[in-house]
């Protein structure tokens, strides 16, 4: 894993961003604003060391954690790190990321992973976003990981994946969850299977499943699970 800070004034307030597959910083840069709170921005799920930034985070009075897409799945692999944290929101994924009922289904994600450096390169960013205005926006501060280390991180993330117990999901950890009825990535019906089956609250959005361009803020996404 790696760490960026996209806010750092020593506020009061933090903000531990976990990104889904394939993200970086750059389309985060300036959209949302961070306003009063400090954000850690967590991506690249190459290898799951912890970075050190995640474990110097004692002094801030509040503490929420917002991971999206693979990030809601990653997140929980560490949730004993977020143990104190006053909120953790689920945007648009769930804690068993690739599953016929509560994620994306196994046929469709070993079909992501067989040809995901065209993908990478063709329709993957366009499926992500809802509108071509979405879209475009992006291509302002796109991604600058290469296709190859992307790809890589995808197969290391479904061995991640394999790798966990009948029962992973089986214990509640998201104070609430955002689903997306427009996601085109997973489906948002399994998406609120998962979360319902988990007693999660489950705010529902019409967007698509990148929806951070329909807000100004991030407080505007906290507030949601208020």
């Amino acid at each position: 894993m790696k760490a960026h800070w996209l806010n750092r004034q020593n506020n009061k307030n933090l903000i531990v961003f976990f990104a889904g597959w394939s993200f970086d910083y750059n389309p985060f840069c300036n959209h949302p604003e961070c306003g009063d709170n400090d954000l850690l921005m967590i991506y690249d799920y190459n290898n799951m060391d912890i970075p050190d930034e995640l474990k110097t985070l004692h002094n801030y009075e509040s503490k929420i954690l917002a991971a999206w897409s693979m990030g809601v799945f990653t997140a929980y692999l560490n949730r004993v790190l977020f143990e104190d944290f006053n909120k953790k929101i689920a945007v648009n994924g769930t804690i068993t990321p690739v599953d016929d009922k509560f994620g994306i289904p196994v046929k469709i994600f070993e079909l992501t992973l067989k040809h995901a450096a065209s993908g990478l390169g063709g329709k993957f960013y366009k499926n992500v976003f809802q509108t071509l205005k979405e879209y475009e926006e992006y291509l302002k501060n796109p991604v600058q990981r290469s296709i190859e280390n992307r790809v890589e991180e995808l197969k290391n993330l479904y061995d991640l994946i394999r790798q966990q117990p009948a029962d992973f999901d089986g214990e509640k950890f998201y104070d609430c969850a955002v689903v997306c009825q427009n996601d085109k990535i997973i489906p948002s019906a399994n998406q609120s299977a998962s979360h319902n089956k988990n007693n999660v609250p489950v705010i529902s959005l019409d967007c698509g499943h990148f929806p951070f361009y329909n807000f100004s803020k991030w407080d505007e996404i906290i507030e949601l699970c208020r």
